[in-house]
């Protein structure tokens, strides 16, 4: 089933999903980038909820789900 979440990306590249998603294995993703910038209060919320995440991220399974990354070659 095909998903669109909300997400906010800086100038850095650093992507926050504006809420948790949790998925039952790995998937593929697409990331559309809009040509309009976020309203104030969406940005503050993806703040926001990053500590909450983080909980959740700093997990060993977290770190074990998202190794395969570390394989990939650098551009």
């Amino acid at each position: 089933m095909l998903q669109t979440i909300e997400a906010i990306i800086d100038e850095k590249g650093t992507l926050r999903f504006l809420a948790p998603i949790q998925l039952p294995k790995k998937r593929r993703a697409f990331v559309t980038i809009l040509d309009e910038e976020p309203l104030e209060e969406t940005f503050n919320l993806a703040l926001l909820s990053e500590a909450a995440l983080a909980t959740d991220w700093l997990r060993p399974e977290e770190d074990e789900a998202w190794s395969h990354l570390a394989q990939l070659p650098s551009l």
